[in-house]
C-alpha cells in the first residue's frame, strides 16, 4: 500500500445522501466498508467528520446564534457522525474508537496521541470528533492538526467530486480538473481545497493533501494502491 497511516476527513454534508438532512445510511455504509477493506490490507485510519449535514455553526451565526455556541453546536454535531461511523463498524465486525476534543466520557475518550496511536496500530479505526474543541475552527483544521498529531504519511479529503478543478465542476462544465498542485500553486490561484488554517497547518508540516472522489466506492482503495485518481498538492 502507498501510505501506512492515514487520516481521513469526510464531509458531513456527503452523509446526507439523497436526504437533504440527517445521515443516509447507504452512503454511511459505503464509507465504513472502504475504511475497513484497506484497514484489513493493513493501513491505519484515522478519521475526522463535519457536521453540517446537521448544523453548521457559521449558519447558526447568520440566524442569530452566538458565534462561540453556533461552533459549540456543530462540534456537538460532529460526534453525533462519530458515533454513527462509531456503530456502522461496528455492524460489519471493524473494530473502531471514538476520541472527542472535549470530555464526554460514555461517548468516547478525550484525545490523547498516545492512545490514538495505540489504537491505529492495533488495528482500530480512530474516529476524531469534537472538531479541534474550541470555536472558530473548522473541521478542516481540525482533521489537518489530527493528522499531523498522529504523523499520518497523507492527509485524504474525500469528497463527492474527484479531485480540485479551476471551478466548481458540478456548476461550470467548462471547469478543468487539476492532476498535481504544489502549495504555493494552490495558494496563488485561489483554489478553495480547506481553510486557510488547516492549508497553512499542513504546508508548514510538509503533510500532503490528496483530494477525491469518496463516493465512489473502492477508490479509496485505488488511492492507497497508487492509482492516479484525484488532485495531490504537495
Amino acid at each position: 500500500m502507498k501510505y501506512k497511516r492515514i487520516l481521513l476527513k469526510l464531509s458531513g454534508e456527503a452523509l446526507m445522501g439523497s436526504e437533504g438532512y440527517g445521515i443516509d445510511a447507504d452512503v454511511l455504509n459505503i464509507y465504513v466498508k472502504q475504511v475497513s477493506e484497506v484497514v484489513k490490507k493493513g493501513t491505519q485510519v484515522g478519521i475526522v467528520i463535519g457536521g453540517g449535514n446537521i448544523f453548521r455553526g457559521m449558519t447558526g451565526t447568520g440566524e442569530g446564534f452566538d458565534r462561540v455556541l453556533g461552533d459549540q453546536m456543530g462540534m456537538m454535531a460532529t460526534v453525533i457522525n462519530s458515533m454513527a461511523l462509531l456503530s456502522a463498524f461496528r455492524n460489519i465486525g471493524q473494530k473502531a474508537r471514538v476520541f472527542t476534543a472535549f470530555s464526554i466520557e460514555s461517548i468516547g475518550e478525550r484525545f490523547s496521541k498516545l492512545k490514538a496511536l495505540n489504537a491505529l496500530e492495533s488495528g482500530e479505526v480512530a474516529i476524531f470528533s469534537g472538531g479541534t474543541g474550541n470555536p472558530f475552527f473548522t473541521t478542516d483544521s481540525a482533521s489537518a492538526l489530527r493528522a499531523v498529531e498522529i504523523e499520518a504519511d497523507v492527509l485524504l479529503k474525500g469528497t463527492r467530486v474527484d479531485g480540485i478543478y479551476t471551478a466548481d465542476p458540478e456548476k461550470d462544465p467548462t471547469a478543468t480538473k487539476f492532476d498535481v498542485l504544489s502549495f504555493d500553486e494552490t495558494i496563488q490561484k485561489n483554489l478553495k481545497v480547506m481553510d486557510l488554517t488547516a492549508f497553512a497547518l499542513c504546508k508548514e508540516n510538509k503533510l500532503p493533501i490528496l483530494v477525491f472522489d469518496m463516493n465512489t466506492e473502492g477508490n479509496l482503495m485505488k488511492v492507497l494502491e497508487g492509482d492516479d485518481i484525484g488532485t495531490l498538492v504537495s
